[in-house]
């Protein structure tokens, strides 16, 4: 029996206790940087394969998985964090946390890196290299589990060369793979308005200077420079989501405040449109008589997809699943704070289908009906440690 065939036995063969983990995990989700339980639960599923685990980051784990003879280390990244959104599914495993549930998969992840865990123990003797395995805590809250994770050595002793990460894709169908090569995912940064005018009387204009039209004059502006009108092709968007201004009918308040996110696809502009998003705000305000506070906080970065790794991972993909189960992605303005990885190492970042149309999963993630078809915890295992495997080969 191949390598291969040996991967794809396991991976059936683990499947019904992978969906266990996935199902507990699930059940009992934990916002970001708060997975202790989680942790633990993980923790104690790696002890019972023998493995040493090493915390980071109070609910971060890595452990590290020796080949049948030294040679290339490489790494292999799940998040660990729920959202804080209701479960609306009706399913046993259902979260038992109320506002808490694994809406975007994290619990698929680590599920699929435990099984990855047990393939690669099983055949430790038919592969050559170190592979690490990080379970991180985190990724939905900036600053992102990945950026501590990094500040406390996650990518020293050993330095991996590469490291490779997948995440739930509910539009495509499980038993599908797909791969982008190069800038993939768009950086995130958060950034919060408070503009600031005179209040009063809502009768009396000559007695203020409504905040909420200078703030209506900066949005307007931002959409126009932005928005309608770039200044270059590089893909961007701002966009705000919240504006509060708790005056009344009749009352004119002192202020607005404006929460919104800057995103794009390079790292360059992103810093100087920071400066130009400063600059015509507090210009517009300025000129309408009014001033306005601005912060920016910098999210996660651009994620670039090494072509290298990624063109080697997808080629595994197709070996291993076939060409028709493997399909190009599109860029996209979402974020990931994989991105940090990626900045410092090599990295693919790909995706696993987890829909099935024809029973109806297919809600989108962050949202309170998100579901997997876990037959995709097959391939999630399986193909992950046939990549992890293959790349250590090249």
């Amino acid at each position: 029996m191949s390598l291969q065939d040996k991967i794809k036995s396991l991976s059936k063969q683990h499947l019904d206790k992978v969906i266990e983990i996935r199902r507990h995990i699930h059940s009992n989700p934990e916002l970001s940087f708060n997975e202790f339980n989680t942790a633990d639960y993980i923790s104690s599923v790696l002890g019972k394969m023998g493995l040493p685990v090493i915390r980071m980051a109070k609910t971060g784990l890595v452990v590290t998985i020796q080949g049948n003879k030294p040679g290339k280390t490489i790494a292999l990244r799940a998040d660990i964090d729920a959202l804080p959104i209701e479960e609306k599914n009706d399913v046993p495993y259902k979260s038992k946390n109320n506002g808490v549930m694994h809406a975007c998969g994290h619990d698929a992840h680590s599920a699929s890196l435990l099984g990855v865990a047990m393939i690669l123990t099983e055949l430790r003797n038919e592969w050559a290299g170190t592979i690490k395995l990080i379970f991180q805590p985190g990724e939905e809250k900036l600053p992102g589990g990945a950026s501590i994770m990094i500040k406390e050595g996650v990518l020293e002793n050993p330095s991996p060369e590469s490291i490779i990460a997948q995440h739930v894709f509910p539009t495509l169908e499980a038993g599908k793979v797909g791969f982008c090569c190069g800038t993939y995912m768009a950086s995130c940064d958060e950034i919060y308005l408070t503009v600031k005018g005179k209040g009063g009387h809502a009768a009396m204009p000559a007695n203020y200077n409504n905040p909420i039209l200078i703030a209506s004059a900066i949005l307007l502006e931002l959409n126009d420079k932005f928005m309608k009108h770039p200044k270059n092709d590089i893909p961007t968007v701002l966009a705000f989501g919240k504006m509060e201004a708790n005056g009344a009918t009749n009352v004119i308040p002192e202020s607005v405040a404006i929460d919104g996110t800057f995103r794009t696809m390079n790292e360059a502009w992103r810093n100087e449109a920071h400066e130009l998003i400063t600059k015509t705000i507090k210009s517009k305000a300025h000129e309408m008589g009014g001033y306005c506070e601005v912060r920016i906080d910098k999210g996660y970065p651009v994620l670039i997809n090494d072509n290298s790794v990624t063109a080697n991972a997808q080629k595994a993909a197709e070996l291993y699943l076939g060409e028709e189960n493997v399909v190009a992605l599109e860029r996209r303005m979402t974020s990931e704070d994989f991105a940090f990885y990626s900045l410092l190492k090599p990295a693919c970042f790909y995706r696993l289908g987890t829909g099935n149309m024809a029973r109806g999963i297919t809600s989108g993630v962050h949202t309170p009906t998100f579901d997997i078809d876990e037959k995709a915890l097959e391939t999630g295992m399986g193909l992950m440690a046939w990549i992890a495997i293959s790349e250590l080969s090249k």
